[in-house]
């Protein structure tokens, strides 16, 4: 078995549809439950901290094992160290990962819910173009959606338009502002305000 096996395993479950997938995982993946994040931590901390220092790179070398490694590095941080900077501490090496691997086309190898993971590194980055790529991505995954899929994957392509409008707006997630200790703009506050405001 392959180091990142379990990993995958963990946060995708058995091989099922995209649809089945989702609705199985969905709670693990954008859900937020102290239980979740526990399990993370016990279960894939050690690997965490190795992906947050630099190693694992060998991973980077087949599909899955990239995969696994942007989950290491952008989305269990966020349950791991929830509500802290450390968040997002694993960010700008995920989106150098994902620059790489999408250059190589080490995405094309992936199912399209897997692909999902890949671009929402891309979606995470407080960056205008890094959205406009990831909008691209996921119009993509909607084209190429089965019918049964196309309700699914137009969600992601929402999620991921409402990400890009914040950032052509603020230029940065207001809502990360007080965890990483920066100052809201009167604008920013009145926006925190609103529903939708906080991914």
């Amino acid at each position: 078995m392959q180091p990142w096996q379990p990993l995958l395993d963990w946060w995708f479950g058995p091989e099922a549809s995209a649809s089945q997938t989702a609705g199985a995982r969905q709670g693990l993946w954008f859900g937020k439950k102290d239980s979740q994040d526990a399990e993370a931590r016990e279960r894939f901390g050690d690997l965490v901290e190795q992906a947050l220092d630099g190693g694992l790179t060998a991973w980077t070398e087949q599909p899955d094992g990239w995969l696994a490694l942007l989950v290491l590095l952008d989305q269990l941080p966020r349950m791991i160290f929830r509500g802290s900077p450390r968040a997002f501490s694993g960010d700008s090496r995920a989106q150098a990962l994902v620059a790489d691997g999408l250059a190589r086309g080490l995405d094309r190898h992936l199912s399209p819910i897997r692909q999902v993971f890949i671009y929402l590194v891309l979606e995470h980055a407080e960056d205008l173009a890094s959205q406009e790529r990831a909008l691209y991505r996921y119009h993509l995954l909607l084209d190429g959606a089965d019918a049964r899929e196309r309700e699914l994957f137009a969600g992601f392509l929402d999620f991921s338009e409402r990400h890009r409008v914040v950032i052509a707006r603020f230029g940065r997630f207001p809502h990360r502002n007080a965890v990483l200790g920066r100052a809201s703009s009167d604008e920013e506050s009145a926006f925190l305000q609103e529903p939708g405001s906080r991914f």
